[in-house]
């Protein structure tokens, strides 16, 4: 039974891969304004380098957008750690037997 619900996560995440390469465009990146103004060129190479410097500057921001969750997950399983931890014993002695 463990193994079915730990599987679940997986193979949402296989499927929503698959989903964006089946459904994904040639677009590598660009937005249409870029495309359009870099269709009238015939410089393969400084394309290339377009495409590559806008998956560049795509990096920070992902980035940080990832850091944040990181962050926010370690203060949430910290937080729940601190709800499971036994009672200090202060508190049992003012309960009594």
């Amino acid at each position: 039974m463990k193994a079915c619900l730990r599987s679940g996560p997986v193979l949402l995440a296989i499927a929503a891969i698959a989903a964006v390469l089946l459904f994904s465009t040639g677009a590598l990146g660009q937005c249409s304004m870029c495309r359009a103004s870099l269709a009238g060129s015939n410089n393969a190479f400084f394309i290339r380098n377009f495409n590559i410097g806008v998956l560049v500057l795509l990096v920070p921001p992902v980035t940080i957008f990832c850091s944040i969750f990181v962050v926010l997950k370690r203060y949430r399983s910290t937080e729940e750690k601190t709800e499971e931890s036994p009672e200090s014993p202060e508190t049992d002695e003012r309960r009594g037997p």
